[in-house]
């Protein structure tokens, strides 16, 4: 049994927690071991040791932060497959997903390496006589990641390695679900040469949350999660005086039109419809037909499922279990609900049959879905995917852009007009031609719209570098030391 508890100052905690949470293997049903859960004097000291370890660190040199960053990738790189088995062990998700995973958080600390040519501000000379203006961007403080279980490794990656070449200090908070991948990293932080109390992970439920949204020494607050939850981390956290960027739910559309490669089409809505067992923010799990080719796309769809092996993450599964039992059963009430509002269930995943006793769930097709439906009006997230039948372009657009949630979505088709005009016109904030999870490379920045996003700034790229710091504008006037400080000949007040 494995006993996690919060690392502080760059060490293992040795207060005694209150309260514990199990941690299961999604794969066995088993319970693996316990992690510590935070209650607001942990996270006060947390916040104290992260106050004291900014004030140093946000006097470290450029060079200096570029040069622990370079160490923390390459150990990154060095351990990716041991934190690829921590989240696969703890989370359940393949083992190349897992691996893929870390992948898309190296990408974000490759482009946090380059922090020097980030931070730099404009100059102007003699805006006024004798008169300069220059910018420059400053740290803000302690900053404070609540992450999902979903990415227990690339989500807080979106985040920390901006946050700290930036020159602010960082506390997560990862979910109790799946703790050991933020220890693992805290680890490699240290190894890289990262001060003590620069980077710091406390655990816990909402008692932690709480404490950090709060907490007046909690300069900021990134979360990832569900949206009612971003919707009160961004209203807790703004009106106690914090900036928020808070992402939230989504359903993503893929919109299939009748000119689209119906194969590539189908192998897109099995990879972005049931990879990580469609636990991820960026999964189809609406797929809109433009008629008239709903029906052989999907016998194409389902001719690919019956290839798919659900099961232990570890053993060669295309597709591996859910998070928990709860959430298991959860995503199995959405698959009843959608056959009692009438939909036609093609396939339905509760048929799975796996050996032993992990929270299995198979990847489920609904056709005929329509917009009222539970299963399309929620997010579900889980392994199932739902057709929506329409007639024209427009039918399909109108419907993507009446959701709520407008986090991510994919066009399919061989017309470049058709698909200019949707990226134009579309209201979702990351959008895909022909890719079906069109997650933004690090250089960019990822976010939605409408519901799934709280606040103005989206994660990682120049946002981030922007939400992690704060704009100065200095304006200065020096006076020639050739005439003893007198300013000869210049006009005072031009």
């Amino acid at each position: 049994m494995t006993h996690i508890t919060h690392w502080i100052n760059g060490s293992l905690s040795t207060q005694k927690a209150d309260r514990h949470g199990d941690i299961y293997n999604p794969a066995t049903g088993q319970v693996t071991g316990s992690v510590d859960f935070a209650n607001a004097a942990t996270v006060d000291a947390a916040v104290a040791v992260a106050t004291k370890a900014f004030e140093q660190w946000r006097h470290s040199s450029l060079t200096k932060r570029v040069q622990v960053l370079f160490a923390f990738r390459e150990l990154l790189h060095v351990n990716k497959e041991k934190i690829a088995a921590l989240i696969t062990q703890e989370h359940g998700k393949v083992l190349s997903d897992a691996a893929g995973e870390v992948t898309r958080g190296l990408e974000v600390v490759e482009f946090a390496c380059g922090i020097p040519h980030l931070l730099k501000g404009g100059f102007s000379e003699e805006v006024s006589t004798g008169v300069d203006v220059y910018s420059i961007r400053q740290p803000l403080g302690p900053v404070a990641i609540i992450s999902p279980f979903n990415f227990p490794a690339m989500v807080p990656m979106w985040f920390f390695p901006v946050a700290i070449a930036c020159g602010n200090s960082v506390i997560v908070k990862p979910s109790e679900k799946d703790p050991s991948a933020a220890m693992f990293l805290a680890q490699l932080w240290k190894e890289a040469g990262l001060p003590d109390g620069v980077f710091n992970v406390v655990h816990g439920d909402k008692e932690a949350v709480d404490a950090l949204l709060t907490h007046p020494g909690i300069k900021s607050i990134s979360f990832v999660g569900s949206t009612p939850i971003a919707r009160y981390v961004y209203e807790t956290g703004t009106k106690a005086g914090k900036r928020v960027q808070a992402l939230g739910g989504a359903k993503n559309h893929m919109v299939v039109l009748p000119d689209a490669d119906l194969n590539l089409a189908a192998d897109a809505a099995i990879n972005a419809g049931f990879g990580s067992a469609g636990e991820r923010c960026m999964a189809i799990s609406a797929l809109v037909a433009v008629e008239p080719i709903a029906d052989e796309l999907i016998a194409k769809i389902k001719e690919r499922m019956a290839t798919l092996k659900t099961g232990d993450g570890t053993k060669g599964a295309d597709m591996g279990p859910l998070v928990t039992a709860v959430h298991r059963e959860k995503v199995a009430s959405y698959i009843a609900a959608g056959e009692k509002e009438g939909a036609t269930l093609v396939v339905d995943g509760r048929d799975l049959k796996v050996e032993g006793g992990g929270f299995f769930l198979g990847p489920t097709l609904f056709d005929n879905v329509t917009p009222s439906m539970s299963v399309y009006t929620d997010e579900i997230f889980g392994p199932v995917l739902s057709v929506l039948r329409v007639n024209s372009y427009d039918e399909a657009l109108k419907l993507v852009n009446d959701h709520q949630y407008g986090n991510g979505t994919a066009i399919f088709t061989n017309d470049g007009g058709a698909a200019r005009r949707y990226q134009n016109e579309v209201e979702v904030g990351m959008v895909g031609i022909n890719v079906p999870i069109p997650v933004p490379m690090s250089y960019y920045s990822f976010g939605g719209w409408k519901n799934s996003l709280f606040g103005d700034s989206h994660a990682h790229g120049m946002e981030g570098v922007h939400f992690f710091t704060r704009g100065k504008v200095v304006t200065s006037r020096w006076l020639d030391p050739s005439h003893g400080g007198i300013n000869l000949g210049f006009p005072q007040n031009t």
